[in-house]
């Protein structure tokens, strides 16, 4: 009696990504920049809510999010939702350019465009080449950039035109008219990768926390004294934002992006302070910059001074000789 042959190994599962689709949209791009979601699902959602959900209920490994507009500020939305859905985790950053493309239905011109179909924030970083371009165009409001477009293909949009993400033409058969029309080649969105709640990544030199931090109430010099916890330890910060609580009017939540990682001496010992001082404190995760800079402090708050001042405490408390 012969053995059956082994059965080679099953292949791994392929991870799935939820994403604010449809395909061609800047979250697709930010997230097109992981390297591990290559090869993986990316599962199309229509809001972050949705995203997000499926990264808590295990229908989606990590979900990409836009978080920061380098022109309009932080996404409201998505800070929202970090702050009021538990068991979420931020695991990485991802800078993507702003840039926008003016598309038509295929054999179209820049002389047939009279109606603009947008979104209205895309719009309004295009108004100043629409100006120059096309003085007299009327707009159409549109749900999304990339809905703009599509629109006009489907049949169910009376415009001409339609301002969207360039990576719209790599999915969809329509006529570029106009490239990089975005009024300021700066423009930046910062997007993080989420997933289910992981114990943080190792430091890395150059990293970032992130935070949701409630005041304790409504007195003078409240906000002072949460920003101490920070500016008393050498931490610089790189976002702060401030969202309604909605229990009350006049309570605020503070969505907070601070250099450096829980696992630093002094991020660790401002996140005790920040403990004992607010009545809720959400720690969104520690995870690498997408710039990779390295974060610089003063020699007096590095990791050594930190453990060195705990070494004296516990000397004078113990009664250890020679320590005054």
């Amino acid at each position: 009696m012969t053995s059956a042959p082994p059965q080679p190994p099953a292949p791994p599962a392929r991870r799935t990504y939820s994403y604010l689709g449809p395909a061609g949209t800047f979250t697709e791009a930010a997230l097109a920049q992981v390297p591990e979601a290559r090869g993986g699902v990316w599962k199309s959602v229509r809001n972050v809510a949705e995203a997000l959900e499926d990264v808590v209920e295990g229908r989606s490994d990590a979900a990409m999010i836009a978080i920061e507009n380098s022109v309009d500020g932080g996404v409201s939305t998505a800070q929202d939702a970090l702050a009021t859905m538990p068991g979420v985790r931020i695991v990485g950053e991802y800078l993507v350019p702003v840039r926008f493309v003016l598309v038509g239905r295929p054999g179209a011109t820049l002389d047939d465009v009279s109606l603009v179909a947008a979104h209205p924030v895309a719009y309004a970083q295009c108004l100043r080449w629409l100006g120059r371009a096309l003085p007299a165009h009327a707009h159409l409001p549109a749900a999304s950039n990339v809905a703009s477009a599509l629109e006009l293909l489907d049949g169910t949009s009376g415009a001409d035109a339609a301002i969207s993400p360039p990576g719209i033409l790599e999915h969809h058969d329509l006529e570029l008219l106009a490239e990089d029309i975005g009024d300021n080649p700066n423009a930046v969105t910062r997007f993080v990768l989420v997933a289910r709640t992981i114990a943080p990544q190792p430091p890395t030199g150059a990293d970032k926390t992130s935070l949701i931090v409630e005041l304790p109430d409504d007195h003078p010099g409240a906000l002072l004294e949460m920003l101490e916890q920070f500016a008393t330890r050498g931490i610089n910060l790189s976002l702060l934002a401030s969202r309604p609580i909605g229990d009350a009017l006049g309570r605020y939540r503070f969505v907070i992006d601070a250099d450096g990682h829980i696992q630093d001496e002094r991020m660790a010992d401002a996140l005790l302070g920040l403990r004992r001082f607010s009545p809720r404190v959400i720690f969104l995760g520690s995870y690498p910059r997408a710039d990779r800079a390295v974060v610089r402090y003063p020699e007096r708050y590095s990791d050594d001074i930190f453990v060195e001042a705990r070494d004296w405490l516990r000397g004078l408390i113990t009664g250890e000789p020679g320590v005054r």
